[in-house]
């Protein structure tokens, strides 16, 4: 039986080894607390100058060029991914001292969408949380919020369709992206699977589940919400639903989990897109590593859809993603949703870009951005 140590009793070696290491890390604690406060009123100092030459507050390229300089300058232990975390959140407190980000997102707290925020502008941004896709897109396009992040493409279930139309008329282009590694996790009040009767989450998380649904929940019901988040919130609500969300959610509504990463394909990763007006934030600069997506239609006429490819080939430009959308005329007419490798301000995308132009009865140019790894 263990039996508490009195007062009397000395330290351990280890005890003994420990004291004058924690006495050193707390020296260096209010060290590295001094050095974010003087950052941060520098950062202050930024911001009055940015506020009085009316740039952007924001600065993607920049904040990458930042985290880029430290993994460069990084002799370990901490490895670099924590270093770029450490940074980010660094970069995220001291844009909040300029001025406070508003990023429109996916609610309510707990989606991949406010996840996908939160890993591009850090923890320190103000997100505004939004019903649907169509919101973001609203709220972004008309300066409620300087940003917006919706999803675009799912790699089990392909593209978010709502998303691609949504773009067609929304004067907000793209200035980057977030690759997500999507976990979908079954959660309910009780602790087990017995007596569930519905589950609720977005249509493409029950997509891309189903699998695992057909054989463990075969009678229960299928419903479809708005956001995994909202299947979580709903879940809360009734011991006879679970909703597919992620470890985040299940912790903002209080649920057990009681299935983990129940999806289908191990590698499930979404694309979310991170969108504002163009006099928000302008096209970012090249980065070496980027991405050109654009949204075309060409007459009805044979061979019409091949010759958009040449002017690809033609200058050596490599097509990452083509997609169909129809256009809703009821003439069995499309948009055709093309991604490409290269900046727009490279020479060789900018020919395509042009000889391409020429071919199409619409033509639109979504953003050019950089990727991820």
């Amino acid at each position: 039986m263990e039996t508490s140590k009195s007062p009397t009793e000395k330290p351990t070696n280890g005890e003994n080894g420990l004291a004058p290491l924690r006495i050193q890390i707390d020296s260096l604690d209010r060290q590295i607390l001094e050095l974010l406060n003087e950052r941060a009123r520098v950062a202050e100092k930024v911001g009055e100058i940015k506020r009085a030459e009316g740039s952007p507050f924001f600065r993607p390229d920049r904040v990458a060029q930042v985290i880029q300089k430290m993994e460069l300058s990084n002799k370990g232990p901490l490895q670099n991914k924590h270093v770029a975390s450490i940074w980010l959140e660094i970069t995220s407190a001291c844009l909040a001292l300029e001025a406070p980000q508003r990023v429109a997102v996916l609610g309510p707290e707990g989606t991949f969408c406010e996840q996908a925020a939160i890993e591009y502008f850090g923890s320190s941004a103000e997100l505004i949380y939004c019903s649907n896709f169509d919101e973001v897109f609203h709220a972004t396009s008309a300066g409620t919020t300087q940003f917006g992040v919706v999803g675009v493409e799912n790699s089990t279930e392909g593209v978010v369709a709502r998303s691609l139309d949504l773009f067609l008329r929304s004067p907000v282009h793209v200035i980057g992206e977030v690759s997500l590694l999507i976990r979908h996790n079954l959660m309910r009040q009780s602790p087990n699977l017995e007596g569930i009767e519905v589950v609720l989450a977005h249509p493409q998380a029950l997509a891309q589940c189903q699998g695992w649904l057909n054989q463990h929940l075969p009678n229960a019901e299928r419903r479809a919400v708005s956001s995994n988040a909202e299947g979580a919130r709903l879940a809360s609500t009734n011991p006879a639903w679970a909703g597919l969300a992620s470890e985040r959610a299940a912790a903002q509504f209080g649920l057990h989990i009681v299935a983990h990463a129940i999806q289908d394909e191990a590698y499930n990763r979404t694309r979310f897109s991170i969108i504002c007006l163009p006099q928000t934030l302008n096209t970012p600069p090249a980065s070496g590593k980027d991405c050109t997506s654009l949204v075309v239609s060409v007459p009805n006429r044979p061979g019409a859809v091949h010759d958009l490819l040449v002017p690809l080939k033609n200058n050596g430009v490599s097509m990452t993603r083509f997609e169909s959308r129809p256009a809703k005329s009821g003439q069995w007419e499309y948009f055709f949703y093309i991604d490409i490798q290269g900046h727009v301000s490279e020479m060789h995308v900018q020919k395509a870009l042009e000889d391409l132009k020429g071919l199409c009865a619409f033509y639109k140019v979504l953003g050019s951005y950089p990727v991820n790894d």
